[in-house]
C-alpha cells in the first residue's frame, strides 16, 4: 500500500486509499516500520524486583519482590518532562527523567505467598477479558522420594501444596483460589497450564489427571470435569457399584453368610479399582489404536499378523505411556503429548530423544479422534501449514492474532524450510520442531517489532518467545524487510554486556510492549546476590 518510507507521506496516503479487504490492520502495522524505540537509558534506578512480562492488552507490568512473596503491579505511562531549551532532542533527558517511575506507576503490592511457601515467578496466564490474572505458589517443601499412593506415577517429585491465585489486577482483589496437595505440576513458562477463552486446563503429572476448570465472570474456579482415570462424570460410581457386584455376585445368599464372614469378604474379596483397571484415558487410547489397525487390513488372517505386529507387541509401551503436557485447541478438542517418565524427568532438552505421541482428545464424547507419533510426516505437514491453530487464542485477545508463524508469514516459512533442506535427518528434524507441542500458553509476545513481515533480526539473540538468552557484546540489530532494508534501530545492553570478567556468565530477558514502542532489556547473572541491570528502550 505505501510507496514511500516518509512517515507524513504515509499518512497522507492513508488518507486516499483504502487498503484490500481483510488488510487494514496489517496495513496499519507499518507504521511501526517508523515509529520505533530509537533512545536507549541504561542501567535505569529501579527496584529490585523481578519483571515477568507485560499483559497482551498492555495495561499492566508484571513483577515479583526479590524474595518471590510478593506480587508487585505497574500501569505502563509515558515519559514527560519538560524542557526549557529550543531543541529538546538535542539535550540530554532531565536526571527525575531517567527514573524507572517516570515510566510505570506502580499500582499495588499484594503479599501471595506465606512464610513456607514462594511465588513461581515463571508462571503467569492473563484473561483479558475480564483482566484477571492468574499466579501460582508453590511450597518449599518437596520430596523426591514420596511414597506413590493414590495412584501416584513413581519418578515425580511431590510438592506438599501448590495454590493457584486469580487475581482482578484492576485493585489487586484475590478472588478465588484452588489447592492441590502432594501433587507436581510444571509452572515452568506456563507449560503445565492452558488457558483458552474462560476455560483452564491443568495437569497433574504425579496423579496423571488434566482438571478442566472454568473461570466465571464473577472471578470463581468452578471445577468441570477431570480426565485421567475417569473420562465421564459418572465413570467412578459405575465402577465402584460394578466392583461390588463382582464382590457378591449373589446377594441372595449373603443372609447365610455369618456376619464375620460377610465384614471379612467386603474387605478381603472386593477387587482394588487401582489395580484391576487402567485409566480412563488410557483405554480411550489403546481403543483408538486397535480399532486403527483392526480397519487397516480386510483379510483376517493379514489383520491378526498385523494387530500382533503393531499392537500385542507394543502393548506394553502404550500401557506404560503417561501425559506430559496438554494443549486446547478448541473449547471441546484437547492436543494431549504422551511419552516415557524419563522423557519428563530429563527435560525439555533432551524430549526429542524419546518416543512421544500425540493424541486428539473430545472432552464431549470422551473419545481419541487422532493419534501420532512425534516422527510423523503427516502431522508435520500440518503443523507446517496449519501453524496458527496450535497457537489457538482467546476470542476476546486482539493482539495474539497477529503472531508471526510459519503458516502466516513468508519469510518464517522460508527460514523453517531451510532448517530442514540442512538438516542430516529428516526424521530427527520432524522430531525437534514437533518436540515444540503442545505449545506452552501465553509464550510470545505480541510486538509489532517481532512481525517477521516487518522486521528481521537474529533469533539466536532475540525472539517473541518468553525465553531467556544468553548476553551479547554486539548490539541486536532490527532491519526493515521491504527496501531499503535499512537499519531501523538497535537493542544494546550497554557497557555491562559482556564484561571483561568472564567467570560471571550473564543471560538477558527482553519484555516487549504490545503495541507502544517500548521495552525492557534486563541482564541476569546467576550469582543471587547481584541485583538485574534494567535498560528502557523507547521512542524519543
Amino acid at each position: 500500500m505505501f510507496r514511500s518510507n516518509n512517515i507524513v507521506a504515509r499518512i497522507f496516503q492513508r488518507q486516499i486509499c483504502t487498503p484490500a479487504p481483510g488488510t487494514s490492520v496489517h496495513c496499519a502495522r507499518r507504521f511501526y516500520e517508523n515509529l520505533v524505540p530509537s533512545f536507549t537509558l541504561y542501567d535505569v534506578e529501579c527496584p529490585d524486583h523481578s519483571f515477568r512480562k507485560f499483559t497482551d492488552d498492555g495495561q499492566y507490568l508484571i513483577s515479583f519482590s526479590r524474595n518471590n512473596q510478593d506480587l508487585i503491579v505497574y500501569r505502563p505511562t509515558w515519559l514527560s518532562f519538560s524542557c526549557k531549551e529550543e531543541d529538546c532532542d538535542a539535550h540530554d533527558l532531565p536526571s527525575k527523567a531517567r527514573r524507572f517511575e517516570s515510566f510505570f506507576t506502580q499500582l499495588y503490592s499484594v503479599s501471595l505467598a506465606s512464610c513456607n511457601e514462594q511465588i513461581c515467578k515463571d508462571f503467569f496466564l492473563y484473561m483479558d477479558s475480564n483482566q484477571y490474572g492468574l499466579f501460582a505458589t508453590t511450597s518449599t517443601v518437596q520430596s523426591q522420594d514420596a511414597p506413590t499412593t493414590g495412584g501416584a506415577i513413581p519418578g515425580f517429585p511431590s510438592v506438599e501444596k501448590i495454590t493457584f491465585h486469580l487475581l482482578r489486577l484492576e485493585d489487586g482483589v484475590i478472588l478465588d483460589e484452588k489447592v492441590f496437595h502432594n501433587d507436581f505440576v510444571n509452572l515452568a513458562h506456563n507449560m503445565g497450564v492452558f488457558l483458552y477463552d474462560d476455560l483452564l486446563a491443568i495437569v497433574s503429572l504425579r496423579y496423571q489427571t488434566v482438571h478442566i476448570l472454568q473461570i466465571r465472570d464473577s472471578g470463581n474456579l468452578v471445577d468441570v470435569r477431570a480426565i485421567g482415570a475417569y473420562c465421564h462424570e459418572d465413570d467412578e460410581l459405575f465402577l465402584n457399584s460394578n466392583a461390588q457386584c463382582m464382590a457378591f455376585p449373589d446377594k441372595s445368599k449373603l443372609h447365610q453368610l455369618p456376619q464375620t464372614h460377610v465384614q471379612n469378604g467386603l474387605h478381603h474379596s472386593q477387587p482394588n479399582l487401582d489395580e484391576s483397571f487402567l485409566s480412563g484415558i488410557k483405554q480411550r487410547l489403546l481403543s483408538f489404536i486397535f480399532r486403527r489397525i483392526w480397519n487397516e487390513e480386510k483379510d483376517p488372517t493379514l489383520r491378526v499378523q498385523c494387530l500382533k505386529k503393531k499392537f500385542y507387541f507394543h502393548f506394553q509401551d502404550y500401557v506404560d505411556l503417561i501425559i506430559w503436557k496438554v494443549q486446547f485447541l478448541d473449547r471441546h478438542h484437547l492436543l494431549i503429548k504422551f511419552g516415557s517418565v524419563e522423557g519428563v524427568v530429563q527435560g525439555a532438552r533432551n524430549a526429542d530423544h524419546f518416543p512421544a505421541f500425540f493424541a486428539v482428545y473430545n472432552m464431549e464424547t470422551t473419545e481419541i479422534v487422532a493419534f501420532y507419533q512425534n516422527s510423523a510426516e503427516d502431522l508435520y505437514h500440518l503443523f507446517e501449514q496449519y501453524c496458527d491453530h496450535f497457537h489457538s487464542t482467546s476470542r476476546n485477545s486482539l493482539y495474539m492474532n497477529f503472531i508471526s508463524s510459519h503458516s502466516n508469514n513468508i519469510h518464517a516459512l522460508e527460514q523453517l524450510r531451510s532448517m530442514k533442506n540442512k538438516a542430516n535427518s529428516s526424521s530427527q528434524f520432524v522430531k525437534k520442531m514437533l518436540g515444540s507441542l503442545p505449545f506452552s500458553c501465553q509464550s510470545q509476545s505480541p510486538s509489532p517489532y517481532f512481525d517477521q513481515s516487518l522486521f528481521r533480526f537474529d533469533e539466536k539473540l532475540i525472539s517473541a518467545t518468553d525465553r531467556h538468552k544468553p548476553s551479547t557484546d554486539h548490539p541486536i540489530k532490527f532491519i526493515l524487510r521491504r527496501p531499503p532494508c535499512s537499519l531501523k534501530f538497535k537493542i544494546k545492553l550497554g557497557p555491562e554486556a559482556g564484561s571483561v570478567d568472564g567467570r560471571t556468565k550473564k543471560f538477558s530477558s527482553f519484555l516487549f510492549h504490545p503495541f507502544l514502542p517500548l521495552a525492557l532489556s534486563i541482564q541476569h547473572t546467576f550469582l543471587f546476590s547481584q541485583p538485574s541491570v534494567v535498560n528502557i528502550h523507547f521512542r524519543r
